[in-house]
């Protein structure tokens, strides 16, 4: 993207303020212009009000209609609308990069009636006016009035200073820096800025008064207006941070350059890296995977599937970025080098072949023994597989210097609790408990029926205690019947010259690593299915060093002339089905060292009912009725209980929900499901899966 239109949504948004202004008194004539976008796009009215009976709007919930999570297709679509019907000269933006959005299920700066207080609009559009007023003319008269309404808006409900700051932002980012969580990280905790600097800025709070705000916007301000920063303005502070949230962590790749590497001498000296594909042109015109893959069975082979060639090419362009680490393969048994990416996508046209690439710095260059048999795939993203990238790794030890350890500073995205509660469906009382027991126990085991997220929140526990999300510090394992000590902990594996060397388990490595990271730093280990190992096996001499007053204390391992202990920063998440008929009772000595913690289906959280209502279903609104009358007869059920219930997850993050998905749902997941829960009670079995069928009828 260019840098003459990385800001073009600026003028446009300026303009329409000036005219949004003129509907303050007129606020249901432009209630009515908000229902004609609406008509004149196709896409759904979003909830305003309680079943959209909208009898008020303020300015900065207006912006929010196409300043939330929208593709950039809908957003421009209702910048059209709103252009045409607002009658804004300045041309509709193109790119929507760094400018702050809003969560879909808050999109409004108000509450619903009879939640709302009489002057909560109007106050947000008297904090509009005066924002607008102090941005044309930056006065002590025009600053008070901004605090006057600002400090008044900032402390209602649903509100808070990310929220207000984002719209004020909007409407004019010349005047108001932008307090929304990405911001707040890059300011605060991602060390871009002198620490100096920082530790003179006023402290971040949830409803930050304005005396604080603007002393935090004056004093950027002067930094960025000094000659010092890089930085000029609000609009690059914010830009420079959004692009800092979307680095991730290195990623490896295994990469064949040509077939049989036939292209490996011209892309090293060329310093490049290649992919075929040349038949469908630009590889970066596509929108989807699924749109590469036509596009080769149409201009190449229709007979073909190109699954694996559609999602190689999608990773070239889309997935790999600067500072990622290629290692270049020859067949299945030889590496011939490795490299850094140096370069975004592009397409070379002038090129006879191989038009689709990237610049490399290919750092190494020879031949090694790949380690076993590598892939066939032209591409391959091998980053998870941690073992594999430090065997390959370990080949250019002698060579590896800054450039594999740091070829980029790491950026990880900020993660809190309010993420949380955003991207999992409970509430934030119950949140505040489990938190404080994994902090007081160590270890924890979600349990709950199938489908209320065990996995998903998990994670994003991990995340919101650590404060980022932060892979690097977060291992998961599945138990199984057949896991053993040996895999957990160390033992003695065979190896190809048919010898035996001890291998250390992947609990073991966690440990160690997390033993060498600051002890505040908090790591988390995840147990999926922990039930379903011997649990007893698995853990040794473990089931004293996981208690929570024990950790620190070393004990001799069975395999190894060493002292372990388990970190005091390592927490234990496990997750256990309590659906699964198979399963034996948890070993006692293990259930006392953990807190179990019940994850109930979320379809009454505040979460899940706006996202209920996003979707403005009806048919998906009579399924979730019947499922949670279901659930309350599964519940009743002396065979079943609350552990069987149905879980939300099968229902959220739907893309579209037509007729084909629900029913889709119901027939591959629900009636399975309920078939088994009643395998000695066909009949109610059927009446329930016709009860579900006949609700999307």
């Amino acid at each position: 993207m260019s840098e003459s239109n990385q800001f073009d949504w600026v003028d446009f948004y300026k303009e329409l303020s000036g005219i949004l202004l003129q509907y303050k008194n007129n606020r249901q004539e432009l209630i009515e212009k908000v229902k004609k976008i609406y008509e004149i796009t196709g896409i759904n009215l979003p909830k305003l009000e309680k079943d959209n009976q909208i009898v008020d709007i303020d300015p900065f919930t207006f912006f929010g209609l196409f300043n939330k999570n929208l593709t950039d297709a809908n957003r421009q679509a209702i910048l059209k609308a709103v252009a045409e019907l607002f009658d804004v000269k300045t041309s509709v933006p193109t790119t929507f990069n760094s400018i702050p959005v809003l969560n879909n299920h808050n999109a409004t700066f108000y509450y619903f009636l009879p939640e709302r207080g009489d002057d909560d609009i109007p106050n947000l559009w008297e904090l509009f006016d005066a924002a607008l007023a102090y941005a044309k003319n930056p006065t002590s008269e025009t600053i008070d009035q901004v605090s006057k309404y600002f400090d008044l808006c900032i402390n209602k409900k649903g509100n808070g200073n990310g929220k207000i700051t984002m719209g004020l932002y909007w409407i004019a980012p010349d005047s108001f820096l932008n307090l929304d969580k990405v911001n707040t990280w890059y300011i605060y905790k991602s060390e871009k800025l002198p620490k100096e600097l920082v530790q003179s800025l006023p402290k971040n709070e949830a409803k930050i008064p304005s005396a604080k705000y603007f002393g935090i916007v004056e004093k950027l301000r002067a930094y960025l207006q000094s000659g010092e920063s890089k930085l000029k303005d609000f609009m690059e502070l914010s830009f420079e941070a959004w692009k800092c949230s979307k680095e991730d962590i290195i990623h490896y790749w295994l990469y064949s350059p040509g077939d049989g590497a036939s292209c490996w001498e011209e892309f090293c000296d060329a310093g490049i890296m290649g992919v075929g594909w040349d038949e469908i042109g630009d590889l970066s015109a596509f929108n989807s995977k699924s749109e590469m893959k036509q596009a080769m069975k149409d201009k190449i082979d229709p007979t073909k599937s190109y699954k694996n060639d559609a999602h190689a090419t999608w990773q070239f362009v889309n997935e790999m970025k600067p500072g990622d680490i290629v290692f270049a393969k020859k067949g299945m048994h030889q590496i011939i080098g490795r490299g850094v990416v140096e370069s975004d996508y592009e397409f070379d046209s002038s090129r006879s072949q191989y038009k689709n690439i990237r610049t490399v710095n290919w750092t190494d260059k020879g031949e090694w023994t790949h380690p076993g048999q590598a892939v066939m795939k032209t591409l391959t993203d091998i980053t998870a597989y941690t073992d594999y990238v430090t065997k390959l790794n370990a080949l250019f030890q002698d060579d590896i210097v800054n450039d594999v350890e740091e070829p980029r500073e790491i950026d990880l995205r900020p993660y809190d609790e309010d993420m949380f509660l955003d991207e999992v469906y409970m509430e934030k009382p119950k949140y505040d408990t489990l938190v404080a027991l994994v902090e007081k126990k160590k270890n924890v085991i979600l349990q709950g029926a199938p489908g209320v997220g065990k996995t998903f929140t998990a994670k994003r526990l991990a995340y919101s205690i650590m404060g980022v999300k932060d892979p690097s510090r977060v291992m998961m394992v599945q138990f199984h019947q057949s896991y053993s000590y040996e895999d957990f902990i160390m033992g003695f594996r065979p190896t190809q010259e048919g010898g035996f060397e001890l291998k250390r388990g992947a609990f073991y490595d966690f440990c160690k690593s997390a033993e060498e990271d600051d002890e505040d730093k908090p790591y988390f280990f995840i147990i999926d299915e922990i039930n379903r190992g011997n649990l007893s096996k698995i853990f040794g001499e473990l089931f004293m060093l996981i208690e929570s007053d024990k950790r620190g204390i070393e004990l001799k391992l069975l395999y190894a002339d060493e002292k372990f202990s388990v970190p005091k920063n390592v927490y234990i998440i496990g997750m256990m089905n309590t659906a699964d008929r198979s399963l034996a009772m948890m070993d006692y000595a293990l259930r006392r060292r953990f807190a179990f913690f019940n994850l109930e289906p979320g379809f009454n959280t505040r979460g899940f009912r706006a996202y209920r209502d996003s979707l403005q279903n009806e048919k998906f609104n009579r399924l979730i009725d019947r499922v949670e009358a279901l659930n309350a007869d599964i519940a009743k059920d002396e065979s079943l209980g609350e552990g069987f219930c149905i879980g939300h997850s099968i229902f959220c993050e739907l893309k579209e929900t037509s007729d084909r998905t629900l029913s889709g749902i119901i027939e591959f997941e629900l009636a399975p499901l309920l078939k088994e829960y009643w395998f000695d009670e066909p009949s109610k079995a059927k009446d329930w899966i016709e009860d579900l069928r006949s609700a999307i009828k």
